[in-house]
């Protein structure tokens, strides 16, 4: 891509502003729904404190992830392993000047280490819904890919023993319907007290999803309903999906008032994307 064709988009947040790139449809969608498309997550990666790591699985092209390390200075740690997005993933942290803060990694986080497949929904830049090892929907039907990737997987705790990662303080976890397995493979992680909190996308439709809130709360990690209620899509293909932030009590993190906020907050954070263009 010739230079000259890059559209770049700044974005206030707090005293701060993000950049990204946004040189097709989809991902200048996803510019411009920022606030609004998961408006539970920005006020959750807010209370972030400084230089508390924060690892994300399932990054797509580094939204959140420079949302956190630039707006709160928190190392992050990226996964995403299609490889479109995580190019642009690495561009937007280059962009931000996050290169020694920020590590992107071009891996699948799974319960098991091995090579296997990854199945993609669609060969576009800012596209999600694929899966590794099995072609499935975020349902887990089988369905019908249109592109394959070779790949490898590997444990969230394995990275964490061997020293490659350090113990987060707060984790993030989309991956389209094999969420569960990315936790199977994060026991000890999960099991750290430094653990503060943890933000997954779940299918409530789903057994192993639903498992996973029972085995949360036996962890000794709370949530909050009107965040859950605020979270979950009530309608189109996605109904019944929604993020979980699962906190430790004595944290800092709470949701009992900001889920109040939400709304007048999307209001005063809404972006006037043709405006935000440079």
């Amino acid at each position: 891509m010739d230079d000259n064709e890059i559209t770049v988009v700044k974005i206030p947040f707090d005293d701060v502003e993000l950049i990204y790139e946004a040189s097709n449809a989809m991902v200048q969608r996803r510019v411009q729904t920022l606030y609004s498309k998961e408006p539970d997550t920005v006020p959750w990666i807010r209370q972030f404190k400084k230089d508390e790591v924060f690892i994300g699985v399932g990054t797509n092209v580094g939204m959140y992830t420079v949302m956190a390390a630039k707006g709160c200075g928190a190392p992050v740690f990226a996964f995403e392993p299609e490889s479109q997005n995580y190019a642009l993933l690495n561009r937007n942290i280059l962009y931000n000047g996050l290169q020694d803060h920020c590590i992107a990694w071009p891996l699948a986080l799974s319960n098991t280490c091995r090579v296997d497949k990854l199945y993609l929904s669609q060969f576009a830049l800012g596209g999600s819904c694929h899966t590794f090892g099995e072609s499935v929907d975020f349902h887990l039907k089988a369905r019908q890919q249109s592109f394959v990737q070779g790949y490898m997987s590997i444990t969230l705790d394995k990275l964490v023993d061997e020293g490659v990662l350090p113990q987060t303080d707060h984790l993030k976890i989309d991956v389209d319907g094999l969420e569960h397995l990315v936790l199977l493979g994060a026991k000890g992680v999960l099991d750290n007290p430094q653990l503060k909190s943890v933000l997954v996308e779940l299918n409530t439709h789903l057994a192993e999803h639903r498992e996973i809130i029972d085995r949360m709360q036996a962890l000794g990690y709370g949530f909050e309903q009107g965040q859950v209620d605020i979270a979950i899509r009530r309608q189109d293909a996605f109904e019944g999906i929604g993020n979980y932030i699962f906190y430790r009590p004595e944290s800092s993190i709470s949701f009992g008032e900001l889920i109040f906020e939400l709304s007048a907050e999307q209001q005063a954070k809404a972006i006037d994307y043709e405006a935000a263009k440079s």
